[in-house]
């Protein structure tokens, strides 16, 4: 069988081999590289990882100029058509729709259809494939919701994820508040705390449900929205319940001026001193983004286990950033990868972080794109506590991902992982495999049109922003919440 006539979404039957120039192989005595090397895939699991295997296949593909390596696991993973990419020359966010007017929040109403719902869940879940992300946590904005994530569009997720075989930590986004603009444009926290309470109890339900399911493919997670817009018994109430379960938390803090700013107007602490005081913070807890903790705060991290789930590429379009990378695992926090924005492309995002690293370092040699390639495989799955992802070794799971060395854009090529971080992009992605499936090939996604879904996300993207008018300060048009680059020319 040729590599271009395996069916996408299939396994090959029985034992079959992938070689190429390079794999980032893990063995007894560390990671490695070995040249022309290969691996051998037996169902969903790695039986051999080397040089050359001397028993026998039913059939080798040769991927050639190629590195072969484990599949990204993302800790926060684009799950929508992305909103912030809207802000990002369009600030101050608070007057272009990020913040609920006091008038628009009494009527907050959803503006996609259960069926657009789904179609985003399942184009992103693509996108993520096609970057050669394996596992990830989905995480979307609340911000064009009535009030939180529905159990009905993750029941549609995880068929989706199932169906394109990728692999996922589910769990509906849920919140008992947030912060709206009065009459005269100031922050106000509000609160509804029987609302957030059922919401947290039917995404436990539907994280018990889902746990397993998929061939083992979905795993259940609690996703509370935002620190800010939690309150003391829906935090104490979700870790206990992920606690029972053994679930991961992830829970988005020190990532911003806003919740920096409304957590101590509520409580008189930064929110990793609020959660440490009510005994919340455990290696189970993955905290997006951490670019405005203090000292203390990365102490308390590194004194709980906390993972800081690093979105490097969303942080640096608005002006902030890590401090830093290389300091966060000197205090011996772990640090996993996340996309949460659009492109979900991690490669980029080991390339803006580097990047970053360096500069608020002050250092031109802090840190090494190996060591943001194992935040990205490793240490997320540390995180997750799955010793059998993250790595290329014998009794893995066969979660890979494959990515050109030939493309001319990124000659010469040095070391490939370094000329990965350095000099390329998710686009040199040329397969994805998931749990030993061929989930996606040189573009192309298993159960999915992906000229076609382009097509319709522009489309359900236009029609939402449409509506921001309804939920922006003071109800403003659309060309004003978000003018053109450059004028249009005048009519005659």
């Amino acid at each position: 069988m040729r590599w271009q006539d395996l069916p996408l979404g299939k396994r090959p039957p029985g034992r079959w081999a992938l070689s190429a120039r390079f794999v980032i192989a893990d063995l007894p005595e560390g990671r490695r590289l070995i040249e022309n090397g290969e691996i051998v895939i037996e169902a969903d699991r790695v039986i051999f990882v080397g040089h050359r295997f001397e028993g026998e296949v039913a059939a080798r593909f040769d991927m050639g100029d190629a590195m072969i390596g484990p599949g990204f696991i993302d800790l926060d993973a684009l799950s929508d058509l992305d909103t912030t990419v809207l802000s990002m020359d369009n600030q101050p966010g608070w007057q272009k729709g990020r913040v609920w007017p006091e008038d628009y929040a009494s009527r907050a109403y959803e503006m996609y259809s259960a069926d657009e719902l789904t179609f985003q869940k399942r184009f992103a879940f693509a996108q993520l494939l096609l970057n050669g992300i394996t596992s990830a946590l989905p995480i979307a904005s609340l911000f064009y919701r009535a009030w939180g994530e529905t159990v009905a569009e993750f029941e549609a997720a995880a068929d989706a994820a199932e169906d394109l075989g990728l692999r996922v930590w589910l769990g509906p986004a849920y919140r008992s508040g947030g912060v709206i603009l009065d009459v005269d444009g100031a922050m106000q926290p509000f609160f509804d705390e029987e609302r957030g309470m059922a919401g947290l109890n039917e995404a436990a339900d539907f994280a018990v449900r889902v746990q397993g399911t998929g061939g083992g493919l979905i795993s259940g997670m609690f996703a509370p929205d935002r620190v800010e817009t939690s309150t003391e018994t829906l935090l104490r109430e979700t870790f206990a319940r992920a606690d029972d379960l053994d679930m991961p938390v992830r829970l988005h803090m020190a990532q911003g001026e806003m919740e920096l700013h409304t957590v101590r107007r509520l409580y008189g602490k930064t929110a990793p001193e609020w959660l440490d005081g009510l005994g919340l913070l455990s290696p189970r807890l993955i905290a997006p983004h951490a670019t405005v903790a203090t000292d203390e705060d990365l102490a308390r991290y590194a004194d709980n286990g906390v993972t800081v789930a690093h979105c490097p590429l969303v942080s640096a379009r608005h002006g902030s950033a890590l401090t830093s990378f290389s300091r966060l695992k000197a205090m011996g926090i772990r640090i996993g990868m996340g996309t949460d924005t659009a492109p979900p492309d991690m490669v980029l995002n080991m390339a803006v972080g580097l990047m970053m690293n360096r500069v608020t370092s002050g250092k031109g040699d802090a840190g090494s794109a190996a060591e943001f390639y194992d935040a990205a495989t490793l240490a997320g799955a540390d995180a997750l506590k799955r010793s059998d992802l993250g790595r290329l070794s014998i009794g893995a799971k066969a979660d890979l991902a494959v990515f050109t060395m030939a493309d001319p854009l990124i000659a010469p090529r040095i070391d490939p992982v370094q000329t990965l971080v350095y000099g390329a992009t998710g686009r040199v992605t040329k397969a994805t495999i998931v749990d030993g499936r061929l989930s996606m090939r040189d573009g192309a996604v298993a159960g999915m049109d992906m000229i076609s879904a382009r097509v319709q996300a522009q489309a359900q993207f236009d029609r939402l922003v449409a509506c921001y008018p309804e939920r922006t300060y003071r109800h403003p048009p659309v060309e004003t919440i978000f003018p053109p680059s450059y004028p249009r020319p005048e009519q005659p």
